[in-house]
């Protein structure tokens, strides 16, 4: 293994921030851990609320018992909230026929009532209700994520090779589809004497020196989530190669709900290699 140099005592501080970073995040009103519900609309009316007798059923004692209904109709949703039902846009009560930007264009229309909120998600062509719980019991009761002690052996050196012709990733998903996604190029690294290549996507057009990969590894299914983990690789300050520290390594967010959509590693990017860093198993949720 190729290790970066890096001083341990401030390499140490280092993963020890990003954890607690992580942690908060996770523990966030809008984490993962918030998630409570993911509906799917089919075309039409779909009524919604606590009651059993909607089409969209929220946990019980969540919300008003007849709440409204989802209107979906060639790819656009609107949303018609009953009469004394406190549902909120922004501050804004919901008295009239409301359309819904979904989680695609970037900035959803997020509606609120209580500790409760929601949003349309769009993934295939499927369009459904995201729903969080900012006082969920889970998001109460998390304590965080086990982790491999830090190890600066995991902190490597990588050549970043750009595609000379475009290439598209097929990607899987939890729900069983296919996502294409284009590789901004591969990162060649070594480990033991071996060469490794990871295919990386863009994280942003805005981000020009860090890109972002989904891998899995040997530890799948055993110590880490068996539907891989997740990893932003950034430029060195001071040479042309990027490091990839996979002591930085997350679960997605299906580690941590099932109502989540995650992508999964493509055939590329499933390591014969077992890696020994990052975050382990969360045990208590998730697909």
């Amino acid at each position: 293994m190729e290790p970066v140099s890096a001083v341990d005592g401030s390499y140490v501080a280092e993963i020890q921030e990003w954890r607690q970073e992580r942690f908060d995040e996770l523990k966030g009103s809008t984490g993962w851990l918030s998630l409570v519900g993911l509906y799917w609309l089919e075309e039409g009316e779909n009524t919604f609320g606590a009651d059993p007798a909607n089409d969209i059923v929220f946990p019980a004692g969540m919300g008003s018992a007849f709440m409204g209904s989802f209107f979906l109709v060639d790819g656009a949703v609107r949303v018609q909230v009953n009469p004394d039902v406190p549902v909120l846009n922004g501050e804004k009560a919901v008295v009239a026929p409301l359309d819904l930007k979904n989680d695609q264009t970037g900035k959803p229309t997020v509606l609120t009532l209580g500790s409760l909120s929601w949003f349309i998600i769009e993934r295939g062509g499927r369009f459904g209700v995201r729903l969080r719980d900012s006082d969920s019991e889970i998001l109460r009761d998390f304590k965080g994520v086990a982790q491999f002690l830090v190890d600066p052996a995991w902190r490597i050196a990588a050549k970043f090779e750009v595609h000379k012709t475009p290439k598209t990733l097929r990607i899987p998903t939890v729900l069983g589809t296919e996502l294409k996604m284009p590789s901004k190029g591969t990162l060649v690294f070594h480990v033991g004497g071996e060469v490794y290549r990871l295919e990386a996507t863009a994280v942003e057009d805005t981000v020009e020196e860090m890109v972002y990969v989904i891998f899995g590894d040997e530890s799948n299914g055993s110590d880490t989530y068996g539907g891989g983990r997740y990893l932003y690789v950034k430029k060195s300050s001071d040479s042309e190669d990027y490091i990839i520290d996979f002591n930085k390594a997350y679960n997605p967010p299906c580690a941590f709900t099932e109502f989540a959509t995650c992508p999964l590693p493509s055939v590329e990017n499933r390591l014969p290699l077992r890696i020994t860093a990052g975050e382990k198993k969360y045990h208590d949720t998730g697909h």
